[in-house]
């Protein structure tokens, strides 16, 4: 069995595999010692409780881990797992990565089918599998409709989020809440994948496409008013964490194109992933001044 870390992921070819573990999951609310010896502090919160597990032992069922390189922390923790084993400092499962590129031009698309084959190999997957698992995948997408009808939604955006306790805070002043965790940008399938004789081209094709990476090249503030306008936001939440170093180059634009479109817009920085720091209290005061 295998996992995965990040997301812009090859589903498809995990599926085909038939030992998708699924992907790893992190608890950030306890002591790692290993992490704090090895990690420096702005790695995102996740990596280092992967890290402490790797070194405790809890990963030595998995035989790999697949990274994404379409993330920093995921690709610079691959990096860190790679040099630990080495020395010997740690055991565990293979680490793995998909070194995929997003420029926009062809030659981008042709290196990713060439890093999806070499994973495929160790992987031992070939097209004669991957072709039905495209189709099996493709029957499995469906438009992603997150809204909540009738209710007044609050759009959280900016980094992904640890899990659902933030949406909690925001369903505790009379608010629907919607934004993505960190492990549904994991595991989200994407758009569908063309089906035709040459599945790794179009595998490569739909990851070189898509748009949930932080090494993408896209309008990052248009997809967010497009979220926002699918979600029939009447509030957004702009919240980045302390470890986030690229979504925050975007967050003046993002602001802006969410204000032109008349939302009230609450923005919180450097803030702590565990949400320890007192963001409930600010989420019930921004909606109760927006419900005035």
């Amino acid at each position: 069995m295998f996992a995965y870390a990040g997301p812009n992921l090859p589903h498809d070819l995990f599926e085909a595999t038939g030992r998708d573990a699924g992907p790893l999951t992190w608890n950030v609310d306890r002591a790692m010692p290993a992490a704090d010896r090895w990690l420096e502090s702005k790695f995102a919160p996740w990596t280092r409780s992967v890290l402490q597990d790797w070194a405790d032992g809890a990963l030595d069922h998995l035989e790999a881990v697949v990274f994404s390189r379409a993330d920093d922390s995921a690709q610079r923790l691959y990096y860190y797992l790679c040099e630990l084993r080495r020395a010997g400092a740690i055991k565990g499962p293979e680490p793995l990565v998909l070194d995929i590129a997003k420029s926009p031009r062809p030659s981008s698309i042709t290196r990713d089918e060439v890093a999806l084959r070499k994973l495929a190999d160790r992987l031992c997957v070939g097209e004669a599998a991957l072709g039905p698992a495209i189709a099996a995948g493709n029957a499995k997408r469906r438009p992603d409709l997150a809204s909540a009808a009738g209710a007044k939604v609050c759009l959280i955006a900016g980094s992904p989020l640890p899990d659902e306790r933030m949406h909690r805070m925001v369903e505790q002043s009379g608010w629907s809440a919607i934004g993505r965790t960190l492990a549904e940008e994991w595991s989200d399938l994407g758009p569908a994948v063309d089906e035709g004789p040459e599945p790794f081209a179009a595998l490569a094709r739909q990851l070189h496409a898509r748009r949930v990476d932080t090494r993408g090249f896209f309008d990052r503030s248009g997809a967010l008013t497009e979220a926002a306008a699918a979600s029939s936001a009447k509030a957004a939440i702009l919240w980045l964490i302390e470890e986030d170093d690229t979504t925050v180059w975007h967050l003046p634009a993002m602001r802006a194109a969410l204000e032109a479109q008349g939302l009230p817009v609450m923005v919180a920085t450097r803030r702590d992933w565990s949400c320890r720091d007192g963001i409930d209290a600010e989420i019930s005061a921004f909606l109760a001044g927006v419900a005035a």
